[in-house]
């Protein structure tokens, strides 16, 4: 955060592997269609630093698979389709309030339109103003502009039962 307060985005001036090149990074975020995995996953951390989660869908196919293999008991482990990612994430900004990601790291796998991240989240829990700190590796797929399968491993141990956030409950 910087002294004024505003949110920093270092998810735009992440690092990536040392086989994307910055003259690669800038080729890619030119346009929306060459904006590849990377371009795409940045744009799409500034708009949950923004808590644009209508524009952070907006990045979805419409058949698009988001998979939480380490959810703990009574949250869900997949959603299938953009409009149940779009239900899950609805009210992610009343519950966490997202400040910046200092340490992005971005692979290129062999896999096409597959990246794998590594990312840290910083903020606060809205409900407790607790300050929220997750360590993240997300394995996502990108076809035709738009994610269509994004594995997100966070740990459910770094949330303590005090301190849980649940944005999936139904009365929220």
């Amino acid at each position: 955060m910087t002294a004024t307060g505003t949110p920093t985005t270092s998810a735009t001036t992440a690092t990536d592997t040392p086989a994307e090149t910055a003259a690669e990074a800038a080729i890619e975020t030119t346009t929306e269609a060459a904006a590849g995995p990377s371009g795409l996953f940045r744009r799409g951390l500034r708009m949950l630093l923004d808590k644009d989660i209508p524009a952070w869908v907006g990045l979805w196919d419409e058949q698009g698979v988001l998979e939480f293999p380490f959810a703990p008991d009574g949250w869900p482990k997949r959603l299938e389709g953009k409009a149940a990612v779009a239900d899950y994430m609805r009210h992610y900004p009343d519950h966490i309030d997202l400040r910046e990601f200092p340490d992005v790291k971005i692979h290129r796998t062999d896999a096409p339109g597959t990246i794998v991240v590594e990312m840290r989240g910083i903020g606060w829990v809205v409900e407790s103003g607790k300050p929220f700190d997750m360590t993240y590796i997300a394995v996502v797929t990108v076809s035709g502009g738009l994610i269509t399968h994004y594995r997100d491993y966070w740990n459910p141990l770094a949330v303590s039962q005090d301190n849980a956030i649940d944005f999936t409950r139904s009365d929220r």
